[in-house]
Parts: structure tokens; C-alpha cells; sequence
């Protein structure tokens, strides 16, 4: 804020301490420590070059207030630039004539050439002259739509879940034989995000460090069977979480290792984690001093979860939530606001339970532990820790982990890290988010990337095998036509039988005559 006052109306105005212009392309920053990540905020989005001129010509006041601003007309440096711009419809991006030469990758990842992702090593992108973005409000259109042909991809939706997806015998999702008939591709990829359900670890009955209420927490994360959540709610497109990390972050471990040893027991026959007992879940809530959910004057213990669940679909979310918590014979008390209210809430650390989520802004273990580091707290210092949790011993751990490379000891620290975590129980770890796309066959190139925003310039289109598919998937149906025309000419023909008897009659008559 203080460099963007210091800025004014002139982008050449204000010092820039820490940055040095080595040459018209080049520049250089200078850290004050050891940043690792620093690489990784090199390439979000508040790092593209941006020509000072844009800058100044729509920091105008005048412009301002018309809602004229570079982001909503931007000028950059990327293989695309927006040729049409309807909010709430239409966006076309056309190809940038001026984009510098950048080829197509020629390494990947183990699978890649041979699915044919490298097909296209060092052709010069973009290849698509055109990309069109449409809104369509309602999904079952777009979904038709797509069946034929007329988008080239597409997400599923609950309605259409069953009908798109099927499993095989090891439960692994696969296309179903409708969208394989079209030749449809599936890709799925586990999102770098992680959902919890944060306890405000300053409130009386909730929070806290000692160990009863670190049982209380435990006993409630056992509770909330979030294998089952999944199921009913995502179609199964959900990983569980051991962790603040998601899988595909380095400190991400799966095995018996990687688990929550306060919520699951390891199963060596089966290989996988499975969650412990609501026995062993009562027994905690009998440890932390509420046997059968009674508290020790005989009061049923009171927990209110606050969120901003406004939709429809939140009904049968928070039954579910009620039930589980009544399992234990603890009584959830609902606290739905708007969202501003609910933020305030957050904010001023007025609640006990709340949900909440965080997507990686680069793939390190750094930008996932940090949302329990102390100094971070929302309530006090206006941080990501939105439980407000503050252990010393956790705050040590993550100031010696932060900065360092990826390596056995790095691991070794968020492993202790982990633990502290898991027995402190600020929050229920609950899952990560599978994503699951499916493209057209004539789409290439295409391949989940959760982090990276620039892949649309490596995605190539078989114009004229679309075209051939679309005629092929949406021919007229004339039948009805030829039906009703066929009905028509006989219900016709008894008509004329009828007249052609009278004329002959009348011709006879006249005859006789």
C-alpha cells in the first residue's frame, strides 16, 4: 500500500529498493534472507510484466469511476488477448500476434510421451487462433451441449455423476460406456487444496491446549466420519486428510507413516488407515470430561458451528453434521449468517467451529504449514490462521522449516510438525478435493494442471474431426416429418376414394340420361 501511495499516477515515480534493471528484459531482486519459495511467487500472477503506460493511462481518475481499469481491458505480454468481453456471457480470447517465440515442451513426466502429450515437442505455441469461453446458467444445456459436440470440455456435475462416470473392480473411476461410445476422455488430478473444520482455539469450552481438550477435539475428529461425507456428498471425489499438506506437496506421505494416529489405526492385512471406533471416540469425550456428552454438572454439551451455508444444498450437509455430532451426545447448534457477518465472526475470533479451505499459491509444504504458525493468528495479527492456534513448540518447527530445501531433514521437521498438529487437534483434518474433466477426443494436449494458469497455449484442437462428429452426432431427424406427411396422405385417401365415387356416380347418371 505504502509503495502503491508513494506511486501516484506515474509507475516512474516511486523508489523501488531491493530491485535492479540489468537490461531492457532483465531484471534483478535482492533478498534479505533465504527464500526458496521465492521462485515459485515469481510466477503468480502479480509478477507479469505489465507496460508502465497501460498503468498510468487507467489509474486515471476519470476512468476509474466509469469501471474502466486494466483488469477489466488488460494488456500484457501472453499468448492471448481478449478480442470480446461480455461480463456474465461471453469471453474470445484471439491469438497475440505479437507473443515472443516459445515452444512446446519436449520433457514430462513418466507417461507423458507415451500418451502422446509430447507429440508436439518444440511446434511453436499458441496453436489455437480462437478460444471461446460461454456462461450457461443451466448445467443440464451445457451438458447436452457437450454430448454433442458443441464444447469441447466439460466438468460433471451431481445430476449427471452417475450417468458420466463408472467404476471398475478396483474403484477407480472410468468414463462410462455412454461417454466412451463418443470416444469422451476422463482425466482426473487431487487438487492442492486441503478443507478443515477449524476450532477457534481461544474459546472456553473448545479451544485450548491442555490435554482434556486436546481429547475433546480428537474424540470430535473421529466423529465426523469424513470417508462417509464423501461418498454422500462429493460422488466420492474426495482424498481424506492427515494433514494441513495435500497429496503432490513435498512432506505429503502415504502409508502408515502419513497418518493421523489420534483419528486412525492402521490396518497392515488391508494396507490402508481406518478410522477409529466412536467407542474409542467416546471414551476420549469421557477422558476430557464429558461422559456421554454431559458435562460435570449433568449439562449437555453445547457446540455452535457458524458458517455462510446459505444454499439449498447445505440442508442436508449440516443434518449430517448434527447427526454425527449427536452420535457422541453432543448437541451442534447451527449458526448460519451472510457472509459478511460471517467473516466478522472470523475475523474477531466469535465463534467455535467454522469450515474453511485453502488452494496453494505454489506447491510447498511452507504455504499449507503456515496457516497454524502463530504470528499468523486472524484474530490478532490479521493472518490465514483462522483457529487463531498458537504452540510454541510448532512456531520453533516452522521458522526452522520455512526457508529450507527440500530434503530428508526438511521432512524430518514437518513429520514433528505433523504431530504436534495431529495430538493439538486444532482442526478436523476432513479431505482434498478430486477434480474430474472430461474432453472431446479431438482435444490434445490436454492434461490436469491444478496449479498452473498457463496451459491453454499448449492445448491443440482437430477442427475438422469436431466437424465431422458434430454432423455425425446431431443429424436431422426427419422421421417425425416424413411420419406426419405419411399420416396425412393417408388420412387423405378416403377423402378421395369418397369424391372420386361421387364424380363417377354423377358421370353414370348423366349417362343414363
Amino acid at each position: 500500500e505504502a509503495y502503491s501511495d508513494a506511486l501516484g499516477n506515474n509507475v516512474s515515480d516511486a523508489p523501488f529498493p531491493g530491485v535492479e534493471i540489468v537490461d531492457r528484459y532483465t531484471y534483478r531482486v535482492i533478498l534479505k534472507t533465504k527464500y526458496p519459495q521465492f521462485v515459485y511467487w515469481l510466477a503468480m500472477p502479480f509478477f507479469s510484466p505489465m507496460p508502465k503506460e497501460a498503468i498510468n493511462f487507467y489509474s486515471q481518475p476519470a476512468l476509474k469511476e466509469r469501471n474502466i481499469t486494466i483488469d477489466r481491458f488488460p494488456v500484457g505480454t501472453g499468448p492471448y488477448r481478449i478480442e470480446t468481453l461480455v461480463p456474465y456471457k461471453e469471453i474470445v480470447l484471439v491469438k497475440n500476434e505479437n507473443f515472443r517465440v516459445e515452444r512446446y515442451p519436449s520433457n514430462g513426466a513418466p507417461g507423458d510421451r507415451e500418451a502422446g502429450l509430447l507429440d508436439d515437442a518444440w511446434n511453436i505455441v499458441p496453436f489455437m487462433p480462437k478460444v471461446v469461453y460461454k456462461l450457461e446458467k443451466e448445467y443440464i444445456p451445457r451438458w447436452n451441449k457437450f454430448l454433442q459436440g458443441y464444447y469441447d470440455s466439460s466438468g460433471i456435475s451431481s445430476d449427471t455423476f452417475d450417468s458420466a462416470i463408472a467404476f471398475d473392480d478396483t474403484g477407480d473411476p472410468r468414463a462410462s460406456e455412454l461417454l466412451q461410445a463418443k470416444n469422451i476422455v476422463l482425466r482426473t488430478s487431487v487438487s492442492p487444496t486441503t478443507i478443515y473444520l477449524g476450532f477457534n482455539m481461544q474459546d472456553d469450552v473448545i479451544g485450548g491446549y491442555t490435554a482434556d481438550k486436546q481429547k475433546l477435539r480428537q474424540a470430535i475428529s473421529i466423529a465426523l466420519d469424513y470417508e462417509e461425507y464423501i461418498e454422500i456428498f462429493l460422488n466420492g471425489r474426495g482424498v481424506i486428510s492427515q494433514s494441513p499438506i495435500p497429496p503432490g506437496i513435498f512432506g505429503y506421505e502415504e502409508g502408515e507413516i502419513g497418518i493421523n494416529p489420534y483419528v486412525y489405526n492402521w490396518d497392515a492385512q488391508t494396507g490402508r488407515a481406518v478410522r477409529k471406533s466412536l467407542e474409542e471416540a467416546r471414551q476420549l469425550l469421557t477422558e476430557a470430561g464429558y461422559p456421554d456428552g454431559l458435562d460435570k454438572d449433568g449439562n449437555p454439551l453445547v457446540v455452535y458451528f457458524d458458517n455462510a451455508w446459505t444454499s439449498a444444498g447445505a440442508t442436508p450437509r449440516l443434518a449430517w453434521m448434527r447427526r454425527r455430532f449427536e452420535q457422541l451426545g453432543i448437541t451442534m447448534e447451527n449458526r448460519t449468517t451472510d457472509y459478511n457477518r460471517f467473516r466478522d465472526k472470523v475475523q474477531n475470533a466469535n465463534f467455535q467451529i467454522i469450515s474453511w479451505g485453502w488452494h496453494a499459491d505454489y506447491p510447498d509444504a511452507e504455504n499449507f504449514m503456515f496457516l497454524l504458525y502463530g504470528p499468523n493468528g486472524r484474530a490478532k495479527f490479521g493472518g490465514e490462521n483462522t483457529a487463531n492456534y498458537d504452540n510454541p513448540e510448532y512456531n520453533r518447527l516452522f521458522e526452522q522449516m520455512k526457508n529450507m530445501e527440500n530434503s530428508p531433514e526438511r521432512l524430518e521437521i514437518i513429520r514433528q510438525m505433523k504431530r504436534v498438529l495431529q495430538q493439538d487437534a486444532p482442526w478436523v483434518f476432513t479431505y482434498h478435493p478430486v477434480s474430474f474433466g472430461l474432453s472431446h477426443q479431438w482435444v490434445k494436449n490436454s492434461k490436469p494442471s491444478p496449479l498452473g494458469g498457463n496451459t491453454l497455449k499448449y492445448l491443440r484442437v482437430d477442427a475438422p474431426l469436431r466437424a465431422q462428429h458434430r454432423a455425425a452426432w446431431n443429424k436431422p431427424v426427419t422421421w417425425p416429418l416424413w411420419a406426419f406427411f405419411g399420416v396425412l396422405i393417408l388420412g387423405t385417401i378416403p377423402a378421395v376414394i369418397t369424391v372420386w365415387k361421387r364424380e363417377r356416380g354423377t358421370e353414370t347418371s348423366r349417362r343414363a340420361l
